[in-house]
């Protein structure tokens, strides 16, 4: 995958350490803030939100979304506002 995070983020959120539902209500409040085709770094070690809750969230919005596993356990996601 080199299409978003090839891109420079607008801006990057650490939900580390941080449990459902906390982390998607962080991205949606940053997500409203940012203009239209900024893109929202993410650095996540929850598997919930790297898998499920982010992906589906974009989903929904008709947002571009990319999850690079980086290592066991730990995600960096991008997401472009579209």
């Amino acid at each position: 995958m080199s299409g978003l995070q090839s891109k420079t983020p607008a801006e990057t959120l650490d939900v580390q350490g941080r449990s459902c539902p906390y982390p998607i209500m962080l991205v949606k409040k940053v997500m409203e803030t940012l203009p239209q085709g900024a893109i929202l770094k993410i650095l996540c070690d929850s598997s919930d939100t790297a898998e499920d809750s982010i992906p589906r969230y974009c989903d929904k919005r008709g947002y571009d979304f990319e999850s690079v596993k980086i290592e066991n356990g730990y995600w960096e996601l991008f997401i472009q506002k579209g």
